[in-house]
């Protein structure tokens, strides 16, 4: 069986997920994370018989690329990202430096420093569901 969701479906499934990681979006964080895991959770309830390992893979990465924006712009100030940063565990020199960039805030979360203080394991951590575990166990279900 080589069934795959269609185009439409997979840029639906993305539209979604780039409306509930909206920056201007309110709400709290564990409220937008809660959201997106409904979200993924049914998403591939539904598609997750079908071979999509590399679609989830790519969704996952953009999906912690918008987070980690999200996460930026809510810190506003630079006193507020220079300090979550060192909360984070970046050496004082980094988070100047980055807290104090006029970069935008996709390109800033492609930064490897926020990397380091907002690794994978920590949104998971928050309560971010992993796509590709939640994929694996269904597929091998299906």
């Amino acid at each position: 069986m080589n069934c795959r969701p269609s185009r439409s479906a997979k840029r639906k499934f993305k539209d979604k997920l780039r409306k509930l990681t909206s920056r201007k979006r309110p709400g709290t964080f564990h409220e937008i994370i809660t959201k997106i895991n409904q979200t993924t959770t049914g998403w591939i309830n539904y598609y997750g018989i079908s071979n999509m390992k590399s679609f989830i893979k790519d969704i996952q990465q953009w999906l912690h690329h918008r987070l980690r924006q999200l996460i930026w712009k809510r810190w506003k100030l630079v006193r507020t990202k220079y300090k979550m940063l060192r909360k984070y565990g970046i050496n004082h020199e980094d988070a100047m430096k980055l807290a104090n960039t006029r970069k935008g805030y996709w390109r800033v979360s492609l930064n490897d420093i926020i990397h380091r203080a907002i690794p994978n394991e920590k949104l998971r951590k928050w309560g971010l569901k992993d796509l590709s575990t939640l994929y694996e166990l269904r597929y091998l279900k299906g």
